[in-house]
């Protein structure tokens, strides 16, 4: 689940009913369901969209109530395999996430079964149940095309399990450090999509009336789809901001080192804005194609944000640290003004850090100026002469179109991060 560091440890998960103060779940109906979920998650009284949510982002909603299904340990188990190694699709501090089938009554012969990802606890864990309570406290209400879909979860005997939707593209993290002939550099327009997707989940995150922090913004945990649509997982360190008359929360430092704000480090005081700057590492992340942190880097250059922040200011510096993948093709007007958003979102003071919705608006702006651009370019190219033309009588029968690939879907569709073991 990610956690790097933290001031203090975590109780090991429950074994008993009455320790889950947040879900109580009913063994008859399969179903979170109003009677069975107390006044921590009912009654609307955490958080809501109410004002300026539903505006900000019409395609999102927050639920009354989680309503999600109760999967059986032993409906898991069948789906995974018994959690055979070869599903395996990652592993973090909550446990392994295995890839799934899962089989519904009624399918036909001719059916395919649906594809699903289980994170499953490691009994070990010291994180465990608090974050798979707070999974199911906010994704199991939270609803938007750029959050990661919780499907249902397990809760028998010390097996605690979270389902997901399936990404078949992996996480972001694969795609910009992973190595090897199957993992495809991610061409510009793809990294711009994926920037804008995220920001747009924050951004709904943050426009509730209660805003919910985050609090572990990263690249693996920016999930792809087939379309490498992106949407945020893991909300296991997710917390509710604060009230309106508060500017911050006070809270044990959780999260991943070299993405969590210095604020929140330093004080163990948590703002809205401590997401942004989480955000702007990935920035920097997207245009290098380099890690936050690396000792294997040269002195002086282990830590991302600190090596290049003077480079972002410059164009021909920036073009110096510019991932090599990208082999020079992307426009340098976009990439400065990323530079420049990247700098304003890692800023010392919380305050001066752009709110989300902003960051949504820079970023659209600047892939719209893009396209425009592209299709300008298209537009401006020398149209053959009709004389050149041979009149299509006089054509091969046998005409091979030219095929443009499109960036967001490449010729070769392999991804390691999520294997797809043979079936049995």
């Amino acid at each position: 689940m990610g956690i790097c560091f933290s001031s203090d440890s975590v109780n090991q998960s429950p074994t008993t009913t009455e320790q889950l103060s947040s879900v109580a779940t009913s063994q008859t109906t399969g179903n979170i369901t109003s009677s069975t979920v107390n006044s921590n998650v009912s009654g609307n009284s955490q958080f809501s969209a109410a004002s300026g949510g539903d505006e900000a982002n019409p395609s999102g909603q927050i639920l009354p109530l989680p309503n999600l299904r109760m999967f059986t340990f032993s409906e898991l188990k069948a789906a995974t395999r018994n959690f055979r190694s070869d599903t395996v699709l990652g592993e973090g501090g909550f446990g392994k996430v295995y890839k799934g089938w899962l089989d519904e009554k009624g399918t036909t012969k001719g059916g395919s079964a649906t594809v699903i990802a289980v994170k499953k606890l490691n009994t070990e864990s010291f994180q465990g149940f608090e974050e798979w309570q707070s999974e199911v406290n906010f994704l199991g209400r939270l609803s938007h095309p750029n959050l990661v879909k919780l499907l249902g979860y397990c809760w028998e005997d010390k097996e605690l399990l979270l389902i997901y939707e399936f990404m078949q593209k992996g996480s972001l993290e694969n795609h910009l450090f992973g190595r090897g002939s199957a993992v495809l550099p991610l061409p510009w327009d793809t990294r711009l999509k994926i920037l804008i997707g995220a920001a747009r989940g924050l951004a709904f995150l943050h426009a509730s009336d209660r805003k919910v922090i985050y609090r572990d913004f990263k690249a693996s945990n920016i999930l792809l789809d087939g379309s490498y649509n992106a949407k945020i997982s893991d909300f296991g360190l997710a917390k509710m901001g604060p009230t309106p008359s508060k500017s911050h929360v006070t809270t044990r430092v959780m999260g991943t080192q070299g993405y969590a704000a210095p604020e929140y480090v330093a004080t163990g005081h948590l703002y809205v804005k401590s997401d942004v700057y989480g955000f702007g590492v990935v920035l920097v992340e997207m245009l290098t194609g380099l890690r936050v942190l690396d000792e294997n880097r040269p002195g002086g250059k282990e830590n991302l944000v600190e090596w290049v922040k003077p480079h972002l200011f410059d164009r021909r510096k920036l073009k110096n640290i510019m991932d090599s993948r990208l082999e020079g093709k992307y426009p340098s007007r976009s990439a400065i003004q990323i530079a420049q958003l990247a700098l304003s979102c890692i800023e010392s003071e919380p305050k001066n850090r752009p709110s989300m919705r902003e960051i949504v608006e820079i970023l659209e702006r600047i892939d719209s100026v893009h396209e425009k651009h592209k299709e300008v370019k298209v537009n401006s190219r020398p149209q053959p002469s009709s004389r050149a033309q041979k009149p299509s009588q006089y054509r091969s029968p046998i005409h091979h179109p030219r095929h443009n690939h499109s960036p967001i879907h490449p010729r070769h569709d392999i991804n390691q991060a999520y294997p797809l073991p043979p079936r049995t």
